[in-house]
């Protein structure tokens, strides 16, 4: 199996800490030279840091801008775009019931998951058709095949980027282009954490029991682990998956109630 992918360069958006973080790491692994992505300037360089180097020629670099400003992020891909991997990642918007968000929350969500999504496929398009090698990788939602209870926003701006993805599926696979979707179940992150918190205060319940009640909905019966995430997304990254194309990875435990 070729899991190797020395001379390709990646983008990992969201890369500071969690899963982005460790999605670079796998790749890096892989043979990959890797640019973080994120807003953080310091946690970028603390996070290229940790990034594995099996071979001396790769070259690590951080790449700084916040996706809730896209001018910020096209400023950047002005400076560097010549990537054949993209990790599409970033922060999820806040949670609470669809009806109770403000449009504005539903704006504010749609530029900074679809809108810089968009950014970064045109930029980086002209390397992977020249290479006849792309591979994009959405990090998303299991909400996307069920919709999870109190993330209202997130529910609808996911399920966006999975119709956006699916789309671009069928126009770049000619082009050696492949687009998927990594959704990520529970999983041992600050987002999951804020989430659980957040939880926990609104209802007057202890954490642990929020976190407990979690735990108790997934087969596997504990929460995921980014390296676990990782891995999915480094793998669809490969050569061995060139002919996986189009499609949504739960990595959840078996917690999503569909096929």
């Amino acid at each position: 199996m070729d899991l190797s992918l020395t001379g390709k360069r990646a983008l990992v958006g969201g890369s500071s800490q969690g899963i982005g973080k460790a999605a670079a790491i796998e790749l890096a692994a892989l043979g990959a030279s890797v640019t973080l992505l994120a807003r953080d300037e310091g946690r970028l360089r603390e996070a290229l840091a940790t990034l594995p180097r099996p071979d001396k020629a790769q070259q690590h670099a951080i790449m700084v801008a916040d996706f809730s400003d896209p001018a910020s992020l096209k400023a950047a891909l002005a400076e560097d775009s010549a990537f054949h991997i993209l990790i599409n990642n970033t922060g999820g918007p806040k949670g609470g019931p669809a009806h109770a968000a403000a449009p504005e929350d539903y704006e504010a969500a749609f530029r900074m998951h679809v809108v810089c999504g968009q950014l970064l496929v045109q930029a980086l398009l002209p390397t992977m058709k020249a290479a006849r090698f792309g591979r994009i990788v959405n990090i998303i939602s299991t909400s996307v095949k069920a919709p999870i209870p109190d993330l209202g926003v997130s529910n609808t701006i996911r399920a966006a980027v999975a119709n956006w993805a699916k789309t671009l599926a069928g126009e770049l696979g000619p082009h050696g282009i492949t687009v998927n979707n990594v959704l990520p179940g529970f999983t041992e992150t600050a987002r999951l954490s804020q989430l659980f918190t957040g939880k926990a205060e609104k209802q007057g319940r202890t954490l642990d029991a929020v976190r407990e009640e979690a735990i108790a909905t997934i087969p596997a019966r504990r929460l995921g682990r980014p390296e676990e995430v990782a891995a999915a997304v480094a793998f669809l990254c490969t050569p061995a998956a060139a002919y996986i194309n189009g499609i949504n990875v739960p990595v959840d435990g078996g917690r999503t109630p569909s096929l």
